[in-house]
Parts: C-alpha cells; sequence; structure tokens
C-alpha cells in the first residue's frame, strides 16, 4: 500500500518523539495582559507544554495570552489565548472567551481549560493524519463541484462536505470532467490547504445513485 509521504513522515515523527520530552526549540513566551507576571503561572504552563510534548512530539514555538478581566470582557473572567507551532506547518489556536462559566474567574482553571482544548486540537491532528493513512486502502468519492473557465483547474465537492483543489494535470488519463461527475481521489496537503494529488472518474456503473 502506498502511503502519501507527507502524513507517512508525520506519523513517524509522533511515533518517533512520543514520550521523549524533549525541549522546546523556542521557549513559550508568555504575555501577561492586565496584570503583572506570576512565576507561579509560568510554571503551570511550561507544564502543560511539556505534557503535549510527550503525548504528541516537539513543539517548536509557542505563544501564550493571558488577558485579565476588565475593558470589555466580562467582569471577573480571564480570557486565554494559546497558539503553538509543530514542524511542518501545522499550528494550532485556542482562544477561550468565556460568557457564561464563572469558573473561568480562577486562573488556574481558564489556562487548564483552555490547554484541553489545546490537546483536543492536537488529538484532531494525529486522528486526521491516520485517516488519511486508512483512505489509500478505500479512496473517497467525490463530485466536480466547478472547472475555472481555463479548464486547468477546479474543485471537489466531497461526501463531508469539504472542497477539494484538483489540478487538470492530476487527473488521470487526461481525462476531461465535466461539473457533476463522480470522481474518487487521493488527498494530500497543499500550500493553500488541501488538494487532490490524483483524480480518476468513476465508470458508469459506479455513478448509479
Amino acid at each position: 500500500m502506498q502511503i502519501n509521504a507527507t502524513f507517512a513522515s508525520l506519523l513517524e515523527f509522533l511515533a518517533e518523539n512520543q514520550g521523549r520530552g524533549e525541549a522546546m526549540e523556542t521557549p513559550v513566551q508568555i504575555d501577561f495582559q492586565g496584570m503583572a507576571a506570576q512565576p507561579q503561572v509560568r510554571s503551570v504552563i511550561d507544564k502543560h507544554v511539556s505534557e503535549l510534548e510527550q503525548r504528541f512530539g516537539r513543539i517548536t514555538a509557542g505563544r501564550v495570552a493571558l488577558k485579565a478581566p476588565g475593558g470589555h470582557h466580562r467582569i471577573g473572567l480571564y480570557e486565554i489565548n494559546i497558539r503553538l507551532e509543530l514542524p511542518d506547518g501545522r499550528e494550532v489556536n485556542v482562544t477561550r472567551t468565556p460568557s457564561e462559566d464563572d469558573r473561568q474567574s480562577d486562573l488556574n482553571f481558564a489556562i487548564n481549560d483552555a490547554f484541553k482544548h489545546a490537546r483536543r486540537q492536537l488529538q484532531d491532528h494525529v486522528r486526521r493524519m491516520q485517516g488519511q493513512v486508512k483512505q489509500h486502502e478505500t479512496e473517497p468519492i467525490a463530485t466536480v463541484a466547478r472547472i475555472d473557465p481555463s479548464g486547468e483547474f477546479g474543485f471537489l465537492e466531497t461526501t463531508d462536505g469539504r472542497e477539494i483543489y484538483f489540478h487538470r494535470n492530476s487527473v488521470l488519463g487526461g481525462t476531461k470532467l465535466e461539473e457533476g461527475a463522480r470522481v474518487t481521489f487521493v488527498e494530500e496537503a497543499g500550500h493553500k490547504g488541501p488538494q487532490a494529488s490524483t483524480v480518476k472518474l468513476m465508470g458508469k456503473h459506479k455513478l448509479r445513485i
């Protein structure tokens, strides 16, 4: 089974770094907004980052912004923003701006809650990568949503409603596709988002619904 090189390398990286606890390339930046810097808060954040690295591999850089209550925010509640950079251009962004949960008035709770969401995003990254590998066993089906007037590229609509870019050179056999045609495709990560590395027109017997 041929596996997309990009996702295979990401899975290999995660496996190699699982549990190593390697330090970040760049220490996490903590921005205290509307409050004095607190060493104990930095320690809590560093611990959270270390735990994420032990489970998901090296984080190359990170920034955490802590906004104290006040201004246009609800009185007594903290706002936490987390941005983490990972290899291969992946990013995790979490913004917690609660409006109802009074537990967010406790800074430690707010930080823990924000990192819980960061952990979920990283878990989703891993699941998507594993899903991409499995798709090579059964290639997904999509519909040609639209084709540029130049005929050079177009977009597929997947069964889950996503749009995937494709170039005419990715169409197997040089087949001329029409809007509404059913195709199978292999997805990969492009510079501007997901794209199809190969697109194959489905046979007429597969076009029946």
